[in-house]
């Protein structure tokens, strides 16, 4: 039996996983679908959400638990899993990153994002400077993330999807060989994904390879 922690991606939840979790679970394992702070049921106010109060969040459901874990990241927050390898490298079994941004050290999520230059995504992100937030445009759910799935995922995105910090993609990763370095990772390739192209995936495992 393993222990996964499923990570949610831009402007998600852990409704994300509401399909896999049981598909892991039938196989024997313990799965736990989390909310990042000021996502989905949590209500940290979403000015107050940083990189160092988000991982420390996950940090502090890993300490609870007495096994090595199985981190799973989707998507933007593949970042988190990167930062939670840092400090918590002997915790964690290996990192699962999907469609995710595997950033190296010393880099942030934006950089990579800009460079992702046919992502559907990009001009129906809406800003909220007050917040230090943005989150995106109904118009484009189907198209940009559902165009593949049934439409009752879409339909409970209409419903669910919400505003996310701007600041835990502008901050750099900091991560090290000896830590981070030391935990395995793979990534799966999503190769008709709109958010994260295959050309942004492509980049990012070539440079730090899985």
């Amino acid at each position: 039996m393993k222990t996964f922690i499923l990570i949610h991606g831009s402007w998600h939840s852990s409704w994300n996983w509401h399909k896999v979790v049981p598909i892991l679970e039938k196989l024997g394992h313990k799965v736990l679908a989390i909310d990042l702070p000021g996502m989905g049921k949590d209500k940290t106010p979403i000015k107050e959400v940083t990189l160092k109060s988000t991982v420390e969040y996950i940090c502090k459901i890993i300490d609870d638990i007495e096994d090595k874990v199985i981190l799973v990241g989707h998507s933007k927050n593949g970042i988190m899993i990167s930062q939670a390898a840092e400090y918590r490298s002997e915790k964690i079994e290996k990192l699962i990153y999907i469609a995710a941004y595997l950033i190296p050290n010393g880099k942030t999520q934006a950089e990579y994002s800009v460079k992702d230059i046919n992502g559907a995504l990009k001009p129906f992100v809406i800003k909220f400077p007050a917040s230090n937030s943005h989150t995106l445009d109904p118009a484009i759910y189907k198209e940009g993330l559902y165009h593949d799935c049934e439409d009752e995922i879409f339909e409970m995105a209409k419903l669910i999807l919400s505003h996310e910090s701007v600041a835990t993609g502008i901050t750099p990763l900091e991560l090290t060989e000896e830590n981070y370095g030391s935990v395995p990772r793979f990534y799966i390739e999503c190769t008709i994904d709109k958010a994260v192209t295959p050309y942004i995936q492509q980049k990012m495992y070539t440079e730090t390879p899985c």
